[in-house]
């Protein structure tokens, strides 16, 4: 697969995958701050036993969107798809394709609500590891947290159509007025005079409400969300085939997320959870870091992939996949090195295991997240039932190997692991599969990605942890670890990451602003 200078892609392309870039960066940066500070605020007026009960109860429903999160990926597939295959010359009827997602939504949404008043329930009073003082309020999180659920899904298909159209300026807009409100949420926990967790409960579902009438407002400027509502048969047979497979990785990831986090809970209480849940909360903004990213870039792989330019494609799959890596390793070696000082500056006392869990959940999404890009390349092909039946196998190893060490009494720790084991030996199986799917070159991938991303992170390991190992604890030292992983990473990207395109690109773009 040949490297393509900039000058040979499509210029119109490659100038909107960066504008958009730009739009979720500002997006993310905003998140970012106003994430860490709520989380904070939500500590400090929580406390940690609160603060661990709502992390492990939002999981016992969060395992309920197996099925949803599956047709979610379909809707924002078919809809994307579909504009491509009309740019194309197609007469894909997107407005059908909405409209059935909605409907199929609300259908499931109803199905959600049945299973967690029933249950999740049963499994919350009955078997989970909740302090007798706290359990009322539980239950008020998970009626709670159900509701936001459902609120969400409904807005699925809204939230995929604006990403379709790649109008990312709105999509950061509505994503910072949702952190906003949710500051404002955390800022009255402090003056709240009621039950601060049944408090922070009830206004998380008013913000999400709040947040689906934004998107449904915004989303009226597109024809296909207009009109009433219809329901096609064969869009929903199509869809349902397509999340039918999707089922298997989306019951894999929640399994050794969520899964583990209901185990974790069953073996060491709501203590660990609240540590597990600050190491979600930093790898959602990690996460989010990347995502901005790869936002602009999947909408693109998808419709390239529909319009036959399949060397475009392809090399925008190995960009998203080492620019995800080398975007994540900026968060990575900081708490590799510094994790205790960086949180004790972020929550103050901080839970025990947050230390460990944190920079362990960072290396996790990196070696899932590196290959994500092949899995959007195997879902634009519309042909996942083999792949989906491989990967999902294969990664639902984690969730029972987890178990199994817990139950030999290994350490809460060993479940991130386990996840980065597995996940890692999976993007091996990623490109077998494509390989023999649709021909795409693991080769290349190895050559153009995987060697690449090696020369960045090896060399920024030795010289961060040489800086750590040289100066004394200090808050001197952790600003000199930032300078010198930041650096680092930044100039053996520049030698070893980048194709010369790429550099060219980046010094034009420079010039252009210098100039200005």
């Amino acid at each position: 697969m040949k490297t393509s200078s900039p000058e040979t892609l499509p210029s119109d392309r490659s100038r909107r995958i960066a504008r958009n870039t730009v739009f979720l960066y500002f997006r993310m940066f905003l998140l970012m701050a106003i994430g860490l500070f709520t989380s904070r605020v939500v500590l400090q007026a929580l406390g940690k036993t609160d603060v661990g009960v709502y992390n492990a109860v939002g999981g016992v429903v969060m395992m309920f969107t197996v099925v949803t999160n599956s047709l979610s990926t379909a809707i924002s597939r078919f809809l994307t798809y579909g504009m491509g295959e009309r740019d194309a010359g197609g007469t894909t009827d997107l407005r059908t394709v909405f409209s059935t997602g909605v409907v199929v939504e609300l259908i499931l949404s109803g199905i959600i609500f049945l299973l967690v008043e029933t249950v999740g329930l049963w499994f919350l009073n009955g078997h989970y590891n909740i302090p007798p003082d706290r359990l009322g309020a539980a239950n008020w999180v998970m009626q709670c947290a159900m509701l936001v659920l459902v609120i969400n899904l409904v807005s699925v298909p809204f939230n995929a159509v604006i990403i379709a159209h790649e109008q990312m300026r709105a999509f950061a807009f509505i994503s910072i007025v949702e952190a906003v409100l949710k500051l404002g949420v955390a800022l009255l926990l402090s003056v709240s005079g009621f039950d601060k967790l049944k408090t922070y409960a009830v206004l998380m579902v008013a913000v999400a409400l709040a947040v689906r009438g934004i998107y449904a407002a915004y989303c009226r400027r597109f024809p296909e969300c207009r009109g009433r509502l219809v329901f096609d048969r064969e869009t929903f047979r199509k869809m349902t085939g397509f999340a039918g497979w999707n089922f298997f990785g989306s019951a894999s990831y929640l399994c050794n997320t969520q899964g583990v986090n209901i185990v974790t809970n069953l073996y060491f209480g709501v203590a660990v959870n609240a540590a597990r849940g600050y190491a979600v909360q930093v790898e959602g903004i990690v996460r989010q870091f990347v995502t901005s990213f790869t936002t602009a870039l999947n909408p693109q792989i998808t419709k390239s992939y529909a319009e036959g330019r399949r060397s475009y494609c392809y090399e925008l799959v190995c960009k998203g996949a080492k620019y995800s890596w080398l975007l994540m390793l900026l968060f990575a070696l900081p708490f590799a090195f510094e994790s205790d000082r960086l949180l004790t500056l972020w929550l103050g006392d901080y839970p025990a295991y947050t230390d460990i869990f944190v920079p362990l959940a960072i290396v996790a999404n990196m070696v899932d997240m590196f290959g994500n890009s092949l899995a959007m390349l195997a879902m634009a092909t519309g042909e996942i039932r083999r792949y989906y039946l491989i990967v999902g196998g294969f990664t639902f190893l984690v969730f029972p190997v987890s178990w199994l060490c817990f139950a030999l009494g290994m350490p809460p720790q060993t479940a991130y692991v386990v996840y980065i084991i597995v996940y890692s030996l999976l993007v091996g199986v990623k490109l077998l599969i494509l390989k023999g799917q649709i021909g795409f070159p693991p080769a290349e991938f190895v050559r153009e990605t995987i060697w690449k991303v090696l020369a960045v992170t090896v060399p920024s390991v030795l010289v961060t942890g040489l800086v750590w190992f040289l100066l004394p604890a200090s808050i001197w030292r952790l600003l000199a670890v930032l300078a010198a992983s930041t650096g680092s990473i930044a100039l053996f990207s520049w030698l070893f990451a980048a194709t010369p395109g790429e550099r060219a690109y980046a010094l034009s773009i420079l010039r252009k602003y210098t100039r200005k």
